[in-house]
């Protein structure tokens, strides 16, 4: 006990509360769940509807509820609490899905953009519910979401004008402009008692089909992100778990794990079978679904800051979507890998010329 209070010390003395840390880890999120919504194909979810919004919903139902209860009662969880962790829990991480279809190739499949779509579903009913539960309801709320409406609606428009007059020039206009926007309506959520992520998500998902037409801009922001604010994010998520009580109670972390994969796999098989037939696909695009990361420790955070879950509460919350993001990922990628609806490798590229040209040099 003693190593695990020096660790805990250790930990405190980081400085994880202070301002200029906070803010950057803030706005990491912030940016990251930007980019999360900005990487929605608009064709997906008109071709494959039925299938994405249907996964989409249970995938998000099943854990929420199920995690719920879990907490509630072989927990002991207060409610308040066990609904925060459900939201937490429910998450897929459109993060580790989006690298693991690039890397395997799914990404240009249909089978691979079901799965992307099922997840923006997923991960839209999670940011709606963190706002609506957790949310007071109050004039400041009517006030944030009209100015959010609004600027949602104008945002496609004033965004495209934008590009037109200004883009192309090294003061990278559309950065700015979309990092405006963010911030701008995100200290109207923080203001209104809402959280800061809530429109970012909606503000990425208006302008995925600008963002996939150009994407010069948008790698220009997730490098930004990736490369220097989610790095801060991270690292005040994790100075604020508790190995004490990690070490101490292992078994609520199990449950929390087990009831998060469990809840997603029998939830989700059944109707996966209804669009999947072959049992590799079926498997793989639950164990995808399955997973979490980055809204999953975003809900966790934003009940630790609001009073809501204990240190303990989130540090089980926080590790078991961790390991969420990797034992699933594992499992799928070496039992149930679907290879026969892999991409076939492209020939090499061989130079090619045109007769006129041959003639030329003849």
């Amino acid at each position: 006990m003693f190593f695990l209070s020096v660790i805990c010390s250790k930990t405190e003395a980081l400085g994880s509360n202070q301002e200029w840390l906070t803010f950057l880890a803030s706005s990491g999120a912030v940016l990251l769940t930007f980019l999360a919504g900005a990487e929605l194909e608009k064709d997906v979810l008109q071709k494959k509807l039925k299938e994405v919004t249907v996964i989409g919903l249970i995938g998000f139902f099943a854990p929420f509820l199920g995690c719920t209860a879990i907490a509630y009662y072989a927990l002991s969880w207060t409610l308040q609490a066990s609904l925060l962790g459900g939201v937490a829990l429910s998450t897929t991480s459109m993060a580790v899905v989006y690298a693991v279809m690039l890397e395997t190739g799914f990404n240009e499949t249909e089978f691979g953009k079901g799965i992307l779509g099922a997840c923006f579903i997923n991960d839209l009913g999670t940011v709606i519910a963190l706002g609506l539960i957790f949310s007071p309801f109050t004039y400041r709320t009517v006030v944030f979401v009209i100015v959010t409406a609004v600027v949602l609606f104008l945002l496609p428009f004033l965004t495209r004008w934008l590009t037109r007059v200004y883009a192309y020039r090294t003061a990278a206009i559309r950065a700015k402009w979309v990092i405006l926007v963010l911030f701008g309506l995100g200290a109207l959520a923080v203001w209104s008692g809402s959280e800061a992520v809530l429109p970012a998500y909606l503000i990425g998902m208006i302008l995925a089909e600008f963002s996939n037409k150009d994407t010069f801009w948008l790698r220009r922001l997730r490098t930004l992100t990736v490369g220097f604010l989610t790095p801060f994010y991270f690292i005040r998520a994790g100075t604020l778990v508790s190995l004490s009580a990690l070490i101490t109670a292992p078994l609520a972390f199990l449950v929390l794990l087990a009831s998060k994969v469990m809840s997603k796999i029998f939830g989700l098989y059944p109707f996966i079978g209804l669009f999947r037939r072959e049992r590799n696909e079926r498997w793989y695009y639950t164990l995808m679904m399955s997973t979490g990361l980055t809204f999953g420790t975003i809900s966790a955070l934003f009940g630790y800051s609001h009073g809501i879950v204990t240190q303990a509460q989130y540090s089980f919350l926080v590790a078991s979507v961790i390991a969420s993001a990797v034992v699933p990922t594992v499992i799928a990628g070496f039992a149930f890998l679907p290879r026969h609806l892999l991409p076939e490798p492209e020939e090499q590229i061989k130079p090619t010329y045109k007769e006129e040209d041959l003639s030329e040099e003849g």
